[in-house]
């Protein structure tokens, strides 16, 4: 595949999924927000209707109260109580029904066979009990019910919402209620709407697409790709400084290992043949002779050790294991202050917390580079190290008051600041933040980055160090590393 055949693909593909994924979210917030408009507006529409079928039971307790006041309970007072409630109606199918609160029905004007049975095990299309929810509602002090009962204008069974009192001076329980297919039918009319509305949506999303698409796919074919490589050569260079380090690193082991661990180790070998020669050959008086031998021999062992360390604590101070990343970092001062005539200054901000390992190891690898770069470029005098525990991020700042340099200059240039990007695409990894500012007479390193966990404060280093214990030695008087 083509260069540009390769850049118009990676351009094309990002937006057809960012254009996809556009379309879902749409679709799927359009479709969220058309079932919670559908819920808010059957929600009200019940609560208004609640309330009217609430007034219209007070109107009909009023209508009867005169009766159910005067103390009598005589069947002429509770037939003329129910002629009154039959005569109320509103609308074609508003009503009002009577039953006992043992589930008989007393009136019901437009169902007058069911006047003197016992419903109180009657059950719906859905198998609730439907006599016994209303008398349960209205023994609670009065409220609504929706249940499924047959309408008397179309004689099809339909969703209701029913209102009950009790009137307990009778025994009898008053309601009356509101079918509610028509509320269905409003609410599928706005469901079917929504539903056009999203597909006109999905439509336009589509065209917009689609123009988008094309119009990439045109600056693509004439895009210049010189920058691109010029982008694809400084990755190569990239790459092959990296190698060339990891050679370079190995090979810088290799003679160490070899000119000084190596050499030491056959130095001691040979020590100790002698050694062994003599007391095998000299006679047990003259073994004395052999001490000052295992004498130098020992001494060349601590040396071997000391060098074990000193190549152990280059490829990663142990104090960035056990001390944190502070301590670390004033041993690094302190170690290049020793070999150069620079002045440095280590402080710490914030409440110290624990760091995850890749965090700690990037951030003392930074310092390091910075105070190199600092030794051999910047001919500064001061450099100042600060660590910043901030809330969201850990911050670390190197601030010299060398020379500068072009900071744009060097990270456009393929040949130089290899070093820089490296640092930058190691921050950007851990999903951190890098920024170099350079000026003459002020350079200002800044990686951040974020705090994964909120850990306990860590205790101050000099405290940790005064309270370990003493460090152990081996049998030759050397410490354990």
């Amino acid at each position: 595949m083509k260069l540009r055949q390769k850049i118009l693909l990676l351009a094309v593909a990002p937006l057809a999924l960012a254009m996809f994924g556009i379309a879902l979210t749409v679709r799927y917030q359009a479709t969220e927000l058309a079932r919670h408009e559908r819920v808010l507006v059957e929600a009200a529409y019940l609560q208004s209707k609640e309330t009217e079928l609430r007034h219209y039971v007070e109107l009909a307790q009023s209508a009867i109260a005169p009766m159910v006041r005067s103390g009598r309970a005589d069947a002429a007072t509770r037939d003329a109580a129910m002629q009154a409630l039959a005569r109320l109606d509103y609308g074609q199918d508003g009503y009002f029904f009577l039953y006992d609160l043992q589930g008989r029905n007393l009136m019901h004007p437009r169902q007058p066979e069911l006047v003197g049975q016992d419903l109180w095990s009657l059950r719906d299309p859905q198998g609730a009990l439907t006599i016994q929810r209303l008398i349960a509602a209205a023994r609670a002090g009065g409220g609504s019910v929706r249940y499924m009962w047959k309408k008397p204008s179309s004689q099809q069974v339909a969703p209701k919402l029913g209102y009950v009192v009790a009137v307990p001076e009778w025994n009898w329980m008053l309601g009356t209620g509101i079918y509610l297919d028509d509320v269905e039918r409003t609410l599928r009319r706005l469901d079917a709407r929504a539903e056009t509305d999203i597909r006109e949506t999905m439509a336009w999303i589509g065209v917009i697409a689609a123009i988008s698409i094309l119009l990439v796919a045109a600056s693509g074919l004439a895009l210049n790709v010189s920058e691109h490589r010029e982008a694809d050569a400084k990755l190569r260079q990239l790459a092959q400084r990296v190698v060339q380090s990891q050679e370079e690193e190995r090979a810088r082991l290799s003679r160490e290992l070899h000119d000084g661990i190596s050499q030491l180790l056959v130095s001691v070998k040979l020590l100790l043949e002698t050694a062994a020669n003599r007391l095998r050959l000299a006679p047990p008086p003259e073994g004395a002779s052999v001490a000052p031998v295992l004498g130098m021999a020992l001494i060349r062992l601590d040396t071997v050790f000391n060098e074990v360390r000193r190549v152990a604590r280059n490829l990663r101070p142990a104090l960035l294991d056990d001390l944190g990343l502070f301590a670390a970092l004033e041993h690094l001062a302190r170690e290049m202050q020793e070999g150069s005539g620079l002045r440095i200054t280590v402080s710490r901000t914030g409440t110290p917390r624990e760091l995850a390992d890749e965090q700690a190891t990037a951030l003392f690898r930074i310092a390091q580079e910075a105070l190199t770069n600092v030794e051999r470029h910047a001919h500064a005098n001061q450099v100042t190290l600060v660590l910043a525990f901030d809330a969201d991020a850990t911050r670390l700042t190197v601030q010299d008051d060398g020379a500068g340099f072009d900071v744009a200059r060097m990270q456009h240039d393929p040949r130089r600041g290899i070093g820089l990007r490296n640092l930058r695409e190691r921050v950007a990894a851990l999903g951190g933040e890098f920024d170099i500012v350079s000026e003459p007479g002020a350079t200002r390193l800044s990686a951040a980055v974020p705090a994964v966990r909120a850990g306990a404060a860590l205790p101050d280093p000099a405290t940790t160090i005064a309270a370990q214990p003493a460090p152990r030695r081996d049998a030759s008087g050397n410490t354990e590393s």
